[in-house]
């Protein structure tokens, strides 16, 4: 497996594109925006898109969902369905944070808590992660030792709980609970920022070390 990093949207979030180095069949992880410039990332590699992932349902993880679904046929997944209020609302949040228009999303398929998802040669494990939206995922390729966490951690920091139906108390346990065990060597790709390990944020997080 490998993996790239695209920041996009004014909020540089960062997209993913992950692949199969045997098959070069790829999905992309929260296309926020910059249809485009994500499409041409995966052009310049030889890559077939078969999959857009969806760890939750803010605007700057979503918004180039339905334009790039639309366009290459292929279908949406995720996140867990309490977040279907959030995709819903797709057009009321463009218009709070000065994106441009967007439609409400609903995907081809709500993932559930163990599920795995398959591309060429790589699975990954969805892992029901609620706190920043109550229907948030996380993606964690255990052969890659790699999770997508969206905006459940950060290096250094956690997801915000102040939004609409975010639970400070889940977070932390998601994250506690569910991907702390995992294992210290793993490696994250947060929704924004650089990347880090779980080993790294179990000792030193101020908000979930173990000083916390």
């Amino acid at each position: 497996m490998q993996f790239l990093v695209i920041p996009v949207t004014p909020f540089q979030q960062n997209c993913s594109l992950v692949w199969c180095e045997q098959t070069r069949k790829a999905v992309l992880i929260d296309p926020g925006g910059e249809a485009e410039r994500l499409l041409a990332a995966a052009a310049e590699r030889g890559l077939v898109l078969e999959k857009l992932l969806l760890t939750h349902g803010h605007l700057d993880h979503v918004g180039a969902a339905g334009e790039l679904a639309a366009q290459l046929g292929i279908p949406v997944e995720g996140p867990q369905r309490e977040d279907e209020f959030l995709l819903r609302a797709l057009p009321q949040q463009a218009a709070m944070f000065g994106f441009p228009p967007s439609e409400p999303l609903l995907p081809d398929r709500w993932l559930q808590d163990g599920e795995r998802i398959a591309f060429g040669g790589v699975t990954l494990e969805v892992l029901h992660c609620p706190g920043h939206t109550p229907g948030h995922v996380v993606f964690f390729a255990a052969a890659g030792r790699t999770a997508f966490v969206g905006d459940v951690l950060f290096k250094g920091a956690i997801g915000r709980t102040d939004l609409t139906r975010g639970d400070y108390d889940a977070l932390v346990r998601s994250i506690r609970e569910r991907l702390f065990p995992l294992g210290d060597d793993v490696t994250f790709v947060p929704g924004h920022g650089a990347l880090s390990t779980f080993g790294e944020e179990r000792r030193d997080n101020p908000f979930v070390g173990e000083g916390a």
